[in-house]
C-alpha cells in the first residue's frame, strides 16, 4: 500500500532527512587517506544519537541474513551498496566510497547517500560520480505529481546508458514514511509511463547505483559488488511530491 503523508507527517520528515544530509555533508573533511570506514560509522552513529535520532539502519533485519550492524553503509570501490564498516578496510588515494545514512527520528525515516573522492581520483572515476549525480537530479525532476513510476526509472535508465554506464541489476528505490522501506519501489530501469501514479503526498528515496563496466552484481551477505571488479557509485535523496512537484528533503539545515 501507497501511503500519502499529511503536511504534519512531511514536516517531521524532513527534520529526520536534515540529520542524513547534514551528516553526509560533515562526511566531506573526514573522507581522506589512512581513515578506516569503522571510524566513519562511530562518528555517525555519535553525530545521529547527539541530534535525538536513531541510526535506522542499525539492527535492520532481512530474511536469512543477521541484523546490519552499523549505522552507515560503507561502500568502497566495486562496493555497490550494502557495505559493511570494518577498521580493516582502510581508505586509499585514488578510492571512491559510497555512504548511505538513514535515521529515525520521532517516528520518521530519513534516508540518503553519496559517493566521495579520496583524494585525487581517475577522470573515469570522477566521471562516474558525475553521471550518477546528474541521473539522480533527472529521476527527481521526472518525479512529478500524475506521472508514473516508470517515468523515473526512464529518465535514470536512458541517460547512465547514453553515457556508457550501467545500473546495476535489481537494485531500486523505495517509498519512506514511518518505515524505512514503503510500497513502491523505484526501479532504477523501467519504461516510462508504466508503474504505480505519482501523487501529492508520496515521499520515496530515489537512488540510481551506477556501475562502469556492467549492470551484473554480486552478493556476498549483505553486501552487494559489481561482478567485474569495476567502480560503482550511489547517490540517494528523499523526495515529498508536493502538488508543485518534488521537494528534496535531505537537504542541510540552511537549505530548508
Amino acid at each position: 500500500m501507497i501511503l500519502l503523508k499529511s503536511p504534519s507527517e512531511i514536516v517531521k520528515m524532513r527534520a529526520a532527512n536534515r540529520i542524513v544530509a547534514e551528516l553526509l555533508d560533515a562526511f566531506v573533511p573526514m573522507i581522506k587517506a589512512g581513515v578506516n570506514t569503522l571510524e566513519l560509522d562511530e562518528y555517525a552513529t555519535k553525530y545521529i544519537t547527539q541530534r535525538g535520532g536513531r541510526p535506522a539502519f542499525k539492527g535492520y533485519t532481512v530474511s536469512g541474513l543477521p541484523p546490519f550492524p552499523a549505522a552507515i553503509c560503507a561502500s568502497v570501490n566495486e562496493g555497490i551498496v550494502h557495505g559493511i564498516p570494518s577498521a580493516k578496510t582502510i581508505l586509499e588515494d585514488g578510492d571512491i566510497i559510497g555512504i548511505d545514512v538513514g535515521v529515525e527520528l520521532d517516528g520518521y525515516f530519513g534516508d540518503g547517500a553519496r559517493t566521495y573522492g579520496v583524494g585525487s581520483i581517475s577522470q573515469a572515476a570522477q566521471k562516474l560520480l558525475d553521471v550518477t549525480k546528474t541521473a539522480l537530479q533527472l529521476g527527481i525532476e521526472a518525479a512529478q505529481p500524475n506521472a508514473r513510476v516508470g517515468d523515473i526509472s526512464h529518465a535514470i535508465q536512458s541517460y547512465v546508458r547514453s553515457q556508457g554506464f550501467y545500473c546495476a541489476d535489481n537494485l531500486t528505490g523505495h517509498g519512506i514514511g514511518r518505515a524505512l522501506h514503503e510500497d513502491p519501489q523505484i526501479p532504477n530501469i523501467g519504461q516510462a509511463g508504466r508503474g504505480p501514479r505519482l501523487k501529492a503526498g508520496m515521499t520515496i528515496a530515489i537512488e540510481p547505483m551506477v556501475n562502469i563496466g556492467t549492470n551484473r552484481v554480486k552478493e556476498r551477505g549483505w553486501e552487494f559488488f559489481t561482478a567485474d571488479g569495476s567502480l560503482s557509485a550511489h547517490f540517494e535523496h528523499t523526495i515529498h511530491i508536493s502538488a508543485s512537484g518534488p521537494e528534496i528533503l535531505t537537504v542541510a539545515g540552511e537549505n530548508q
